[in-house]
């Protein structure tokens, strides 16, 4: 049977159909197969891409949730009074203002008096030398009151000093004083 359809066809119409064929198949070994592959690979990059986009539409719920809380976080601000002076008869009154800042920070106050070198009439200013007793996380909020009273000038020296039971504190603070 193929000898007769052999014999049907003739020889040169067997060769276009044989450089048909061929070009056929180097056509699809040429230009379709490198298309393929190039395709997979774009096909590839579209997946990776789709996961990142999905990963960032779930941490995006996550990320709102995070802004709102850092929105909703209160701040902690120094106290930061606008400076005045103490009238000099008024001195007492820092006395008062010392022990009670002291207490709230549940401080023992050991020692509070004037430096009297620095009580001369005609000063600025005057220096209060303090010791006290208690934990050091309670001297941070003793400092944060101090610095909220208006006519604290500044505070020279702090020593520190661990004691088998607590720590002890020495503050030489600075008062502003009104003539």
């Amino acid at each position: 049977m193929i000898n007769q359809f052999k014999q049907n066809i003739p020889a040169k119409s067997m060769t276009y159909l044989f450089i048909g064929a061929g070009l056929i198949v180097l056509i699809v070994l040429l230009g379709i197969g490198p298309l393929y592959r190039v395709n997979s690979v774009r096909e590839q990059n579209v997946k990776k891409i789709q996961t990142s986009i999905e990963e960032q539409k779930a941490l995006g719920g996550i990320y709102e949730l995070l802004q709102s809380a850092t929105e909703q976080k209160e701040e902690h601000a120094l106290p930061n009074p606008a400076k005045s002076k103490l009238p000099r008869q008024d001195v007492e009154q820092f006395h008062n203002a010392f022990r009670a800042e002291a207490g709230k920070a549940r401080l023992m106050t050991i020692f509070l008096m004037p430096d009297l070198k620095s009580v001369a009439a005609g000063s600025q200013s005057i220096l209060y030398d303090a010791t006290l007793k208690g934990e050091f996380s309670n001297f941070r909020k003793l400092l944060l009151g101090l610095g909220s009273l208006p006519y604290v000038d500044h505070i020279e020296e702090i020593n520190i000093r661990q004691s088998s039971d607590s720590m002890e504190f020495k503050l030489k603070i600075w008062i502003a004083l009104a003539n």
